[in-house]
């Protein structure tokens, strides 16, 4: 009111308004068909998502108290190929026997890869046992080196390597202990990571089985077998067996001597691997 009288306003003032009225409409008509066409969306997912299967001849009460399977061990392998990139495109397709996977490859430069989620089952480690263990894809972690036969491991991927088994071990909670390699579970097929590789250092940083103090001579009556089976080789072929054994503890290769015997070193390695194995964990 000026002077008692009402002031009219402009007619442009006016459609001015209309306009930022009608925008604004425009805008929350928006906004609610936006969230209208989001929320249908996370419906559609939910209802297209895999359900936990369940037994059909069983009912169904669910229990809050459980979480995701873990792995408990990991294998460590050698691509026996001749670079990082061609073993990505054979672990991402198949080799000679067919598909296969790793959840991790380290190039010889160090760069880590990852190729498998951790919860899911890469196909690196085929048939096989270790110990009780003998479904090792379902039960592993598998790590690929990139690294050819007879070939040094770098320094480099060395310390990558101890890198992601601190960071696997400590956050997955897989026995350090429970660090091996690929022959060492399926010793009739498989040779790698070969004789070069270095268990020694692993074990100096904690992973895997390695005699630890002095070495002595085992008692009389000590069974070599027996303590091959402790550590958990498989005996199915008992020359093949001790044949990982040389390649792990002693550095050697034997090929594939169908002859290969324990010597008395062997005997005090053994001997040592085996009291660590069956000693009860500390609390």
């Amino acid at each position: 009111m000026v002077g008692g009288r009402r002031q009219r306003r402009p007619l442009f003032c006016g459609a001015l308004a209309n306009c930022r009225r009608s925008r604004c409409n425009a805008r929350m008509k928006m906004l609610r068909l936006t969230f209208i066409a989001a929320t249908c969306v996370l419906l559609a997912a939910c209802a297209h998502a895999p359900q936990a299967p369940r037994n059909a001849l069983a009912e169904w009460v669910p229990s809050p108290n459980f979480d995701a399977r873990r792995p408990v061990a990991i294998v460590i392998h050698a691509t026996e190929q001749g670079s990082a990139a061609q073993s990505l495109e054979t672990l991402r397709t198949r080799n000679r026997g067919g598909p296969v996977s790793a959840h991790y490859l380290i190039g010889d430069d160090g760069r880590t890869y990852q190729l498998v989620a951790e919860g899911d089952r890469a196909w690196h480690a085929g048939g096989g046992r270790w110990g009780t263990l003998t479904d090792l894809n379902s039960a592993s972690i598998g790590i690929e080196l990139d690294n050819e036969v007879g070939e040094a491991f770098t320094e480099a991927q060395l310390v990558a390597l101890l890198k992601l088994l601190d960071d696997l071990t400590t956050r997955l909670s897989i026995p350090k202990a429970q660090v091996i390699g690929h022959a060492d579970m399926a010793p009739t097929r498989k040779r790698d990571p070969g004789s070069l590789f270095p268990w020694q250092r692993l074990a100096e940083a904690g992973y895997g089985l390695w005699p630890q103090g002095e070495l002595v001579d085992p008692p009389a009556g000590f069974d070599p077998w027996l303590a091959m089976a402790a550590i958990g080789y498989p005996l199915n072929d008992r020359a093949a067996a001790m044949r990982a054994f040389h390649r792990h503890y002693r550095g050697r290769d034997d090929g594939e001597d169908p002859q290969a015997a324990f010597d008395a070193e062997d005997l005090r390695i053994l001997h040592a691997l085996s009291q660590q194995r069956l000693q009860p964990a500390a609390r």
